[in-house]
């Protein structure tokens, strides 16, 4: 019987810990200024500026965009050193498993 009176109290813990920290950050008299992400693009060329630029413009197309480059140059990374290791003569299509 004792078990059963337990869940709900480390229920109710949890739940307060939770939300503590929401009212911990929410004390304050919202007198501060909003925080301003930006990229400074003062000393930046050619594609850097441009990231920077789309950064800047649009946090919403920076992500998008980044999200699909990066899947595409870990494929482009992996078949080219897939490539390289076939052509220096490493096979990892024969190879035994030494765990089974």
């Amino acid at each position: 019987m004792k078990k059963h009176r337990a869940g709900p109290l480390r229920l109710a813990v949890a739940c307060l810990a939770m939300l503590l920290p929401a009212s911990a950050l929410a004390a304050g008299d919202g007198g501060a200024a909003p925080l301003v992400l930006v990229a400074d693009t003062r000393q930046l060329t050619g594609i850097m500026a441009w990231w920077a630029n789309l950064y800047n413009e649009s946090h919403v197309y920076f992500t998008i965009l980044t999200v699909v480059l990066i899947p595409t140059v870990g494929v482009i990374f992996g078949v080219v050193a897939d490539f390289v290791m076939h052509w220096i003569g490493i096979d990892l299509t024969s190879r035994e498993l030494a765990e089974h």
